[in-house]
């Protein structure tokens, strides 16, 4: 048979291979992943297990390829704001892979979990497993019935949540409600006390209200709930002066309540989720909460949930974007060798599996205490750790998330930037979104220093720091600790000024935060290898350490100064595909 013939030709053959090795299981192919469950879960672990596994199979196997095919320019949603008939509907057409996408997602219970509290774990499993497909159209959704289940359960009225919640804890993707949350105005952005979306009393619905204007974000517009911010009339100016409301899509009667949708927005990321620019226009809505809590409601329990979740979902992403990687230099062959080979390319590898590993280590710890909080067993050191952690976490790994994928793309080099190749093209054109969605860079550093100064949570962080590395005894680690230790003393000085000069904390917050969040990801990935050599099981979290806070702790260090350094990236980059005979 000729050389050119497509199914023969060695090339082909190789990207074959590289296909057929990429796992069909995303939860029993991450061993690492499992480890930092037990890490946290212990023996209750073994109960969730085959529900993990069920799903991590569902998403490699059947939401992956929906989604694919989903993702299409010709197939992405389309606002149709009337009927055949002329009756106002506005409502979002999308592909039926989308729907059915939906029914697996909401069958694995991701959002049912929430009837109980203390589950936040099993949340966590089943998004992170998810997003091993980028946002897909349902991660932001799920965020943000997530958040709006939190608040009608600890803010909403007796009558509100029988009326709203049920549908909402729903497993039947076909009769569940999804709620979304409209806080951005076109003149406000980040600065949502300039919102002046306005809610009048509505006086033929006693403890109703009524909402008039425009919000200019508007994710999930084709939800049956919506959470908004509008300010009441009389209401003072700024944040205090905003409550928090929920405006279902169609009225009790089942009649189209008073928005309109004027466009959807074209996004270069998250495409297959359906945002838009809506008027409201005496919209029927009731409070949630007492109306001079409303922003606190939108920002401590609806924005906070978000923020938690896009932290998993960039984990996830950055799983998947490394899964591409490590499969592609295995297979794919350069001047004689698989690519893998190359000190540059393990180099990517390695940096894409540190951070992540990364990730999951603030992350995780974050959701341990959201957990506590939510179980009412936190400590006042919990709630202050929670308040900085839950802010610089989304900032640090939305920016880390970016380079991993980034990173991922090179190894595949013009392949990585063709759409129809991979998902990479996707998870970086959804990763410039979540690192913008929740609070920017810029507004969720400012946030951590001023939260910092204001409710003085230096200390608590600290002590829980120091904490947590006194954990850490094994004599492999010691060098590391040393290091974590001395990088710790030398960000409290410059932090102390800033938190006291204004001029100070505008320059510097963001390079403030990132090595404040360093010293918390360094000493939860040696806390984790610490448990990994209790364990007495094989891991290579020492060197995942050990690279992480080489890079980003140690002052001057330079790889051209390392004899060592060839040695530890190929220690970190032994193929994935040489487990998955036994993980997938």
């Amino acid at each position: 048979m000729s050389l050119y013939e497509p199914t023969q030709h060695p090339g082909r053959q190789a990207l074959q291979q590289w296909e057929a090795a990429k796992p069909r299981n995303y939860y029993t192919s991450d061993t690492s992943f499992q480890r930092w469950l037990r890490l946290y879960l212990g023996e209750t672990l073994d109960a969730h297990e085959e529900a993990f596994s069920a799903f991590g199979e569902t998403v490699a196997t059947v939401i992956g390829p929906l989604l694919k095919v989903n993702e299409q320019r010709e197939n992405l949603p389309r606002l149709e704001r009337y009927t055949h008939i002329g009756e106002r509907c506005e409502a979002v057409q999308f592909h039926p892979n989308y729907h059915e996408a939906g029914r697996h997602i909401w069958r694995s219970g991701i959002l049912a979990v929430q009837r109980d509290p203390g589950r936040l774990f099993e949340q966590a499993a089943l998004f992170y497993l998810l997003t091993h497909e980028g946002e897909g159209g349902h991660a932001c959704p799920i965020a943000c019935t997530a958040g709006l289940i939190r608040a009608l359960q600890q803010h909403g009225s007796d009558d509100l949540k029988a009326r709203y919640l049920p549908p909402l804890l729903e497993r039947d993707y076909d009769r569940a409600h999804r709620g979304a949350q409209f806080l951005t105005e076109i003149q406000g952005g980040s600065d949502v006390g300039a919102n002046i979306v306005r809610a009048e009393p509505a006086v033929e619905y006693p403890g109703a209200w009524r909402i008039t204007g425009e919000k200019w974000f508007c994710s999930v517009i084709d939800a049956d709930q919506f959470l908004m911010t509008a300010r009441p009339v009389g209401a003072p100016a700024g944040t205090k002066g905003l409550g928090c409301f929920l405006v279902p899509r169609r009225l009790p009667d089942g009649s189209l309540n008073r928005f309109f949708v004027r466009r959807l927005k074209d996004k270069l990321g998250t495409r297959l989720m359906a945002s838009a620019e809506t008027d409201f226009d005496g919209a029927l809505a009731w409070p949630i909460g007492e109306l001079s809590q409303g922003f606190k409601i939108a920002v401590g329990l609806v924005l906070n949930t978000s923020r938690w979740m896009n932290a998993l979902a960039c984990a996830g992403i950055m799983r998947r974007a490394f899964i591409e990687a490590d499969t592609f230099a295995t297979y794919r062959e350069a001047f004689g060798a698989p690519i893998r080979r190359y000190p540059m390319v393990q180099e990517n590898l390695a940096f894409i599996r540190v951070l992540t590993e990364a990730a999951l280590a603030s992350t995780l710890a974050l959701t341990a205490i959201f957990n506590r909080l939510d179980d009412g067993l936190a400590t006042p050191a919990d709630k202050a750790v929670f308040r900085f952690l839950v802010n610089a976490n989304k900032y640090i790994t939305a920016v880390d998330a970016s380079e991993a994928v980034h990173r991922a793309i090179d190894v595949l080099g013009g392949n990585g930037a063709i759409e129809d190749f991979s998902i990479l093209p996707r998870l970086y054109r959804d990763q410039v979104v979540l690192e913008n969605w929740e609070g920017t860079p810029n507004v969720l550093a400012l946030q951590v220093m001023r939260d910092l100064a204001r409710l003085n949570l230096v200390e608590p962080v600290v002590a829980t720091l120091r904490a947590w590395l006194a954990e850490v005894n094994a004599p492999a680690l010691a060098a590391e600790k040393r290091s974590t230790e001395a990088a710790l003393e030398a960000v409290l000085p410059p932090l102390g000024v800033a938190l006291t000069a204004t001029d100070q904390m505008q320059a510097h917050a963001r390079r403030l935060t990132e090595r404040l969040m360093r010293v918390v990801q360094a000493t939860l990935l040696l806390r984790r290898a610490q448990w990994d050599i209790q364990q007495g099981a094989p891991t290579d979290m020492p060197d995942v350490a050990g690279l992480f806070i080489k890079r980003f702790l140690v002052p001057g260090y330079d790889p051209l100064g390392d004899a060592e350094w060839t040695t530890r990236l190929a220690r970190l980059t032994t193929p994935l595909t040489d487990t998955l005979a036994v993980t997938s």
